[in-house]
């Protein structure tokens, strides 16, 4: 056989010692570090501009028009944020985003310069407008853009495979202090991307090193500014202790539920997409009408707040979990169901994260069934927020980290519980939805010697 009808030889892969110790590996460790602090920067205010517009929509605005507190105040602001939103995803570049339906999936780019502009204003439509998603899709995007812009800018003729590792090290900064911790954030990245073997570590060090400066920049902020954290924490909750056997019988109850009820909520969102995308000026204003008829009535029934269906959760989550003795089982059940089909509305329409929703939604369900034997209030919320989590997102990983790590202490006590929810949510989701488990991804190329 001829040489020119044999196969190749097939080239072996980069070794990550050798790459680790090139000159360009270093300069993209430096780069991340330089940019780590400005990504958070930019991260801190837009956190802080989302919540200070929700206070002002929902707060100041109706008290300097002499209205007080109106039940029915949420069903004007919802419909103009619809408003607003569908504007921009129509006319601005970028269409605001990708749509929160569809989760998180790799290979969508680095959103340019441009179409930051429709992201962000996208996702202050969504959150200071009262819209049941979250901010961290929108700060992925920002932080991913920003770096990538700034790599672009300073090297035109930069490696594709060095700006995208740039990029993931600004989505790192932009998102790890507002999940209360690096740990998750990576972990998030990690299964968003796929990357696993030999080149994790590397993959992960610029990115774990902005993430590092960047939290220095927010506590910073913290202080100097008073406004007040952002980051999603729970203290001071009652001690669980050791798990019992009748929580473990719960963890495959609280599992299956959340398998169910996140596969009725994805249903929701990605049958109403399409409906939402050929009528877009009409359909979001809608489902925005739809939302805070929703809010409303839950608040009118059970004399709670509305605030507990509008909104990602994040800020209600703590309460919620803290105060669940004031909250019937009735009431939890109606929560729920309200804040659950709310939450799959926005995913077909609106632009924002999946997450806190999640998060919130699987505490009540969780806090819910704290009302029945055998189950402490610590304990089933813990396993609600990681089992709806992997219900919604199909993370494993980074759905443990978050219902352990952001319960502090009463996390550690949980893990065992929080592990067995998880792992039946996860195979319960693959179950009730063939098409539910991430879509097989080629490794991602490593960064080459030099760039």
């Amino acid at each position: 056989m001829t040489s020119s009808t044999s196969q190749a030889t097939p080239q072996s892969p980069p070794d990550p010692l050798s790459l680790l110790r090139s000159r360009g590996y270093v300069t993209i460790l430096v780069v991340a570090a330089l940019l780590g602090a400005p990504v958070a920067l930019v991260s801190y205010w837009f956190l802080q501009l989302a919540t200070h517009l929700q206070q002002w929509m929902y707060d100041d605005l109706p008290e300097a028009a002499g209205l007080g507190s109106p039940a029915w105040w949420p069903v004007p602001v919802l419909v103009t944020g619809g408003v607003l939103v569908a504007l921009t995803v129509r006319y601005l570049p970028g269409h605001g985003g990708e749509t929160p339906a569809d989760g998180f999936r790799a290979g969508r780019g680095v959103p340019t310069p441009v179409e930051l502009v429709g992201i962000a204003l996208a996702a202050l439509a969504t959150l200071g407008f009262g819209a049941v998603l979250g901010p961290e899709a929108p700060l992925i995007a920002i932080g991913g853009g920003l770096a990538a812009g700034a790599v672009r800018l300073l090297r035109r003729d930069a490696p594709s495979q060095a700006v995208a590792l740039i990029g993931a090290a600004g989505s790192f900064a932009a998102i790890s202090t507002l999940l209360g911790s690096p740990l998750p954030a990576a972990f998030l990245l990690m299964e968003i991307a796929g990357i696993g073997g030999a080149m994790t570590s590397l993959m992960l060090a610029p990115g774990l090193l902005a993430a590092g400066i960047g939290s220095l920049v927010f506590i910073g902020l913290d202080s100097l500014t008073g406004l007040g954290t952002t980051s999603l924490a729970v203290s001071g909750l009652p001690s669980v202790g050791s798990p019992t056997l009748a929580e473990f019988g719960w963890a495959f109850v609280i599992g299956a539920a959340a398998a169910l009820l996140g596969s009725g909520i994805r249903r929701i969102g990605l049958a109403l997409k399409p409906v939402v995308e050929r009528r877009l000026l009409l359909a979001t204003p809608a489902v925005g009408l739809l939302v805070a008829v929703l809010a409303v009535g839950y608040g009118e029934v059970t004399d709670k707040s509305s605030s507990d269906v509008l909104f990602s959760g994040q800020e209600a989550l703590g309460p919620l979990v803290a105060h669940s003795a004031e909250y019937s089982l009735g009431t939890l059940l109606l929560l729920v169901a309200c804040k659950g089909l709310a939450y799959g509305l926005c995913l077909s329409s609106f632009r924002g994260g999946p997450i806190f929703p999640a998060m919130f939604i699987g505490a009540a369900g969780g806090v819910a069934m704290g009302h029945l034997p055998g189950l402490a209030t610590v304990s089933g919320a813990a396993m609600g927020i990681g089992a709806m989590c992997v219900a919604m997102l199909g993370y494993p990983l980074v759905s443990v980290l978050l219902a352990t790590l952001l319960l502090m202490s009463d996390g550690l006590e949980v893990m065992p519980l929080v592990i067995v929810a998880v792992v039946v949510s996860y195979v319960g989701r693959a179950w009730l939805d063939p098409a539910a488990p991430q879509e097989p991804r080629e490794p991602q190329d490593p960064p080459p010697r030099g760039t």
